[in-house]
């Protein structure tokens, strides 16, 4: 077989789980949601589990690197146009070869294009795996809908009911499927999706830490001025609203001396670039540091986010771990994360609401928020909750869906953490 590999076996009636992590939304920087999610349950699993992992992703070749327990499979796949860190999985023959190989127990399909499919097509042909679906984008709203008004006007519509459509087919035929909140989760259920539940993320704490503040980095930057520097930290493309941050600079007085921070890459970014020529915004492109990522969110003053369609939104836990307010917009996963005490929400691009949201909070209770913000993730977000909830209910739940499939009694298999 393609993907042969001898190095892993596991003997028959062994009690600890294979559990395969299946996405698209990889970047071997380690930026992006699922790339963190990627590298924090490895370590979960490794320390504090059992069970083998596999990870299936893309990557420039096909190469397959064990490390114990852990299984870490790319898949060659072409780079994504205006997104250059990240590649999109077509040969799909060779992810089910993976999946034959290694056989594991329960599947997480992590996005919707393709890869859910894939795994689908492998249950079928053994059908007592499980099969998991972490819904974490709003992708009918969020990608579909929007690309095809932009292409089609009004007729751009109808590709939002057929996606609406792929998404019923798709997350139907899942033994589980966990939300990154109750929004999304409400959503699934309108569409006939009742096998649910919330699955909300976590943070590095210990990393993301006011600690890391460097009164030196605005200067680093070039950036001017003495008032508040925000930052933003994500894809700068239409996706997330890039440009909006942008229109809101303007919006803000000089005299107030706020000067913004993007880190982040994209299709936007050499065109917002040149159009921020005349502003206080530096573009610190893609941060493939996790440590230098904290130390530019830590030094900033406010986080601020356009992003209408965010399913959870962990730049902003990541922020808020920093000891930073947030102004972003009242959508999506928002107004979950940024209660009034934490920040400012406005309407959805409105970016004079935003501009005057960044100088009610800096010419307000800017440390009684900070305190708030890092005392808020201390309570509510830690990736051991994350994964012991996934581990300790959504997979059991899964995997008793598999047994009633295939008519055999479930043997419980061990699911503890440390």
């Amino acid at each position: 077989m393609l993907f042969q590999n001898d190095s892993f076996r596991r003997a028959p009636g062994t009690r600890p789980l294979l559990v395969c992590d299946l996405t698209q939304s990889y970047s071997p920087a380690g930026g992006g949601g699922i790339s963190t999610y990627l590298r924090e349950k490895r370590d979960y699993v490794l320390t504090r589990t059992p069970h083998h992992l596999l990870q299936i992703v893309p990557g420039a070749e096909d190469r397959i690197t064990v490390n114990g327990r852990h299984i870490f499979a790319e898949v060659a796949a072409d780079p994504v146009r205006g997104s250059p860190n990240y590649r999109f999985i077509l040969r799909t023959r060779a992810v089910r070869q993976l999946l034959a190989e290694y056989r594991p127990d329960v599947i997480e399909s992590l996005c919707p294009w393709v890869l859910p499919w894939t795994a689908i097509q492998h249950r079928r042909a053994f059908p007592e795996t499980a099969l998991v679906a972490g819904y974490r984008t709003d992708f009918p709203n969020a990608h579909v809908d929007r690309v095809a008004r932009d292409l089609f006007g009004p007729f751009g519509r109808i590709f939002y009911w057929l996606s609406l459509g792929y998404t019923e087919m798709t997350y139907r035929e899942f033994d589980a499927v966990y939300t990154l909140g109750q929004e999304a989760r409400e959503t699934l259920r309108r569409r006939g999706i009742t096998r649910t539940d919330v699955l909300p993320l976590g943070v590095d704490t210990d990393l993301f830490h006011p600690r890391m503040r460097d009164p030196q980095l605005r200067q680093a930057f070039g950036l001017p001025g003495e008032g508040p520097l925000l930052v933003y930290a994500g894809r700068i493309d239409n996706e997330k609203r890039a440009d909006r941050l942008v229109r809101m600079m303007r919006q803000l007085p000089r005299e107030l001396g706020a000067a913004l921070l993007m880190i982040g890459d994209g299709k936007l970014r050499a065109r917002l670039a040149t159009q921020a020529a005349d502003l206080p915004i530096a573009f610190a492109g893609f941060e493939t540091d996790r440590a230098a990522l904290a130390r530019m969110l830590a030094s900033a003053d406010i986080y601020v986010s356009a992003m209408a369609d965010e399913t959870f939104g962990i730049s902003v836990i990541e922020a808020q771990a920093a000891g930073l307010p947030v102004v972003g917009v009242a959508s999506g996963a928002m107004p979950a994360r940024v209660p009034p005490e934490l920040g400012r929400l406005g309407p959805v691009d409105d970016v004079a609401a935003m501009a005057a949201n960044v100088q009610a909070i800096w010419h307000g209770d800017l440390a009684g928020m900070s305190v708030a913000a890092r005392a808020h993730v201390e309570r509510h977000f830690s990736w051991r909750a994350t994964f012991g909830r996934l581990f300790g209910t959504i997979y059991p739940k899964a995997l008793a869906e598999a047994a009633q499939r295939v008519g055999v009694p479930i043997s419980e298999p061990v699911l503890a953490q440390a």
